[in-house]
């Protein structure tokens, strides 16, 4: 995992320890931790599922493909006007890339 979200997804680690990891997304903190009472892939992957925000969604979905990211949904616009793109993490969590609508094209 972590792995995955730093070299793969290219997000900046704030911390790293043993057994926790923590990332800076603006003014947000991601935390993954190991838990003693979880073992394995996510049971239910829709229980969360992450929103990554981009700027230019086809440059990212090409730039993780690339790094080898299976897609189970390529970009697609959304009929409010933005794109998302539905990828997993190592552990099976749903992770969405999203680009808002342009306002500017209402």
């Amino acid at each position: 995992m972590r792995s995955f979200y730093s070299d793969i997804l290219e997000l900046p680690i704030r911390s790293d320890r043993k057994e926790f990891i923590n990332f800076d997304l603006n003014s947000f903190r991601l935390t993954i931790a190991v838990h003693s009472e979880i073992k394995n892939f996510a049971k239910d992957p829709l229980r969360i599922m992450i929103n990554l925000g981009t700027p230019q969604i086809q440059q990212t979905y090409k730039m993780l493909t690339a790094k080898g990211v299976a897609f189970q949904r390529e970009p697609e616009q959304e009929k409010w006007g933005g794109w998302i793109a539905t990828f997993r993490d190592p552990d099976g969590n749903i992770i969405q890339l999203l680009e808002e609508a342009d306002p500017s094209k209402d």
